[in-house]
C-alpha cells in the first residue's frame, strides 16, 4: 500500500519503503508536464516501477506543478530520510546544488544536467546520437523530401535533439528540406498539445512528410495532428509507437527508466557511485523503437542503413555534432 502524505502548499508525496531494513528508501521527483506524459517523466516512472516490482521496495514520488516547488520537494525528501532522491529534469540543477550541500549523507541523482557535488550522480544522454538514427529513417521514409521537428521548451538540450535529427535526415537525403519549431520558452511548453498540433499542421502545409516531436506532453498533439493528416511521426523518450499505430515511423528511445532503476538499485545494493554517467548508443542509453506497431513501415533497406549507422557512430566513423558543445548545428 502506498501512503499518501502532503507537502505543505504542494501536491502529494506517494509511497513508503515496505522493508524497514532495506538500504534504499528511494524518492522520485517528476518534472513539469506530469508523470503520465507518455514521454520523459513516464519513462522515469517506469524505471521506478520496475525497481518496486523486482525488489518489493516502494518509493515516494512528487509531481512538480511549479518551479517554486523544486527546492522544497528535494529538501523534504532528504529531511524524511529518503535515499536516493532522484529528480528528472535539467531545471532542477540549482535546487539540487543547494539541497545536496545541506544533506551530505544523502545520495542524489539528477537526470539531464551535471551538478558537481560529492553526493550527486549526474546522468546525461547522447540524445544527438539517437536522434541521428531516427532522422536517417525519416529522411528515407519521407514522401515529400521534407521532414520537420517540434521541440518543447527552446533550450540547448532540445536543440541537441533537433540537430542530431537534421544530421541524420541530411545523411539519408542531401537535398532534403528541414523545418524546425519550438513550442515556447518556459515550462508550459512541455504540456501544450494544442500548440504542438498547430505547429505540426503548419509544417505539413509547408510540405513535411515526417515530424519528430521532442516536447514532452506537447508531443501528444504533434502525433495526433500527424495521424489526422496522414503523415508519419516519430515519438521520443518512451516508446510511443502504440499511440498512433500506422503513422508512427518509430520513437527515439532515451532510457531514463534505466537511469532511475540503476540509481535505486545501486543504493539498495550498496554500489552507488557519484559523478557523471553518460549514456549513449554504446551504453544502450539511446536508440530507436521497432515493434508490432511500426514494423510494416520500416523496410529492409532502412533496417540495414540504421544498423550500419549505429555501428559507425559507436566506432567513431560517424561523428554526430552535439549542439550543446558550441551552440551550433552544421545543417541548419
Amino acid at each position: 500500500m502506498k501512503l499518501l502524505t502532503t507537502l505543505m502548499g504542494a501536491a502529494a508525496l506517494v509511497g513508503v519503503s515496505t522493508f524497514a531494513n532495506a538500504q534504499a528508501n528511494p524518492a522520485l521527483i517528476f518534472d513539469l508536464g506530469g508523470k503520465f506524459d507518455k514521454s520523459f517523466n513516464e519513462s522515469s516512472y517506469n524505471g521506478a516501477e520496475r525497481f518496486r516490482e523486482e525488489t518489493g521496495i516502494d518509493y515516494r514520488e512528487f509531481e512538480l506543478q511549479s518551479d517554486a516547488q523544486r527546492e522544497q520537494a528535494l529538501r523534504r525528501f532528504a529531511q524524511q530520510g529518503n535515499n536516493p532522491v532522484v529528480v528528472a529534469g535539467f531545471s532542477n540543477a540549482t535546487a539540487m546544488s543547494i539541497v545536496a550541500a545541506e544533506f551530505p549523507d544523502t545520495d542524489f541523482v539528477i537526470i539531464d544536467m551535471v551538478v558537481d557535488a560529492p553526493n550527486v550522480r549526474s546522468v546525461v544522454f547522447a540524445e544527438h546520437e539517437g536522434s541521428y538514427l531516427v532522422g536517417l529513417l525519416a529522411g528515407m521514409a519521407s514522401a515529400t523530401d521534407t521532414v520537420s521537428f517540434v521541440g518543447g521548451m527552446d533550450i540547448p538540450l532540445i536543440r541537441k535533439f533537433e540537430c542530431g535529427y537534421f544530421q541524420g535526415a541530411r545523411a539519408a537525403n542531401p537535398d532534403i528540406t528541414l523545418i524546425g519549431n519550438m513550442t515556447g520558452t518556459d515550462g508550459s511548453a512541455w504540456n501544450n498539445p494544442v500548440k504542438g498540433g498547430e505547429l505540426t499542421m503548419a509544417q505539413i502545409e509547408s510540405g513535411s512528410g515526417v515530424v519528430f516531436a521532442a516536447a514532452g506532453g506537447t508531443g501528444r498533439g504533434v502525433l495526433q495532428a500527424a495521424a489526422d493528416a496522414g503523415i508519419l511521426a516519430i515519438g521520443v523518450d518512451s516508446n510511443q509507437n502504440f499511440m498512433q499505430p500506422g503513422t508512427m515511423l518509430t520513437s527515439m528511445l532515451k532510457r531514463v527508466d534505466v537511469a532511475v532503476f540503476n540509481a535505486f538499485n545501486d543504493v539498495n545494493n550498496g554500489e552507488f557511485t557519484t559523478g557523471i554517467v553518460a549514456m549513449g548508443l554504446a551504453e544502450d542509453g539511446v536508440g530507436w523503437a521497432l515493434d508490432e506497431f511500426n514494423e510494416g513501415l520500416i523496410t529492409d533497406e532502412m533496417r540495414v542503413a540504421v544498423t550500419a549507422a549505429r555501428e559507425a557512430i559507436i566506432a567513431g566513423d560517424i561523428v554526430v555534432h552535439d549542439y550543446m558543445s558550441d551552440g551550433s548545428c552544421p545543417v541548419e
